[in-house]
């Protein structure tokens, strides 16, 4: 099925290590154009900054797979006066996952590399209030990895508030098919949708419905998809699959989505999706994310008439430090494409 585990691996880790939070995602919108532009098909964008690329079909009705590049992050909030930053979260993330963390300050003028410590960090200083101490916006601070002890040296630098904070991902590809890095959601599908367009043009195909592959850059914000291209009659979204206690998905599989917060996708499209996996052994499972929600959430909150599917691999600790593996990645690559073309 022309799965190339190397250009989607690879791919996957050059998007992870390109920071793209929410309302930041300039640099790595620019990377994808260029991708899709070499394998010769026609790229758009809406006025947010989406990106639509095309594979034109024998009919005008079209089906939109979208995926979305853009990431939980954080934008600086205030400058103390010992210099350090505080922030203000871009997306929905506990506190707790990004102390310690590694973080790039994106200024105007410049990037600069910091840390979240928390304001009682020393256990050499406080004792049990480290560990007593709750991790929230409040307690959690950038300490800057600049000569900076006052609200003006930072200032000085070029800092200030509304600039955004990127988190190290921390990529790691372990040697028996584990990926490991923040932002798998939802870097996993844009990555998955750059292997199905390259291998849908490399076997020359042309499908019956136009496909538009739309990379959206507002989902973590719950408007990626809210205005779609005319013409569209399903969406499917490629976004990552909820691997935990209670849930039935693994590493191994690709989830399809029977509901999530904005309750059930549609039965039609989920019932292909678990037809084409059993015909052709790929490893799947349903579940139900009961807080979550995609881009064809939000598309169909803006009213669009339109059937709409999720699927994805299963992605282990999500929001945080995630782990998927190669296996996960295959099976929903190879669910997309059965279903785009045959």
């Amino acid at each position: 099925m022309n799965f190339d585990s190397s250009y989607t691996v690879n791919t996957l880790i050059e998007l992870c290590n390109t920071p793209s939070v929410t309302g930041d995602t300039t640099s790595i919108q620019q990377k994808i154009k260029e991708e899709i532009k070499s394998m010769d098909v026609p790229v758009t964008e809406n006025n947010k900054g989406g990106i639509i690329a095309t594979i034109s079909g024998r009919a005008e009705s079209s089906i939109l797979v979208s995926a979305h590049v853009d990431t939980l992050g954080a934008m600086v909030k205030g400058i103390k006066g010992n210099g350090r930053l505080t922030v203000s979260p871009i997306g929905s993330f506990d506190f707790n996952s990004i102390e310690t963390e590694n973080c790039v300050i994106h200024s105007a003028e410049s990037d600069f590399n910091g840390s979240f410590v928390t304001t009682k960090g020393s256990v050499h200083i406080h004792g049990g209030e480290t560990a007593k101490q709750s991790r929230d916006k409040d307690t959690l601070e950038i300490r800057l990895d600049e000569d900076v002890s006052s609200k003006e040296d930072t200032e000085n630098l070029g800092i200030s508030v509304g600039d955004f904070v990127s988190f190290d991902p921390r990529v790691i590809k372990t040697s028996n098919g584990y990926i490991k890095s923040r932002h798998l959601d939802d870097k996993a599908g844009v990555a998955i949708i750059l292997q199905t367009i390259k291998s849908i043009k490399e076997r020359n195909i042309t499908p019956k419905k136009t496909i538009k592959f739309f990379i959206s850059n507002y989902e973590e914000v719950g408007h990626g998809c809210s205005h779609i291209p005319e013409n569209t009659e399903e969406l499917i979204a490629i976004d990552m699959g909820v691997v935990g206690e209670g849930q039935q998905g693994n590493e191994h599989s690709v989830s399809i989505c029977a509901k999530d917060s904005s309750g059930p996708y549609d039965l039609q499209m989920r019932r292909s999706f678990v037809q084409i996996c059993k015909e052709n052994n790929i490893p799947h499972k349903i579940d139900i994310f009961p807080y979550y929600g995609s881009d064809a959430s939000a598309a169909l909150r803006a009213g669009n008439n339109i059937r709409a599917g999720l699927i994805g691999p299963g992605v282990d600790n999500s929001h945080s430090y995630e782990r998927t593996h190669l296996d996960a990645l295959k099976a929903t690559f190879e669910l997309l494409f059965q279903y785009l073309t045959t």
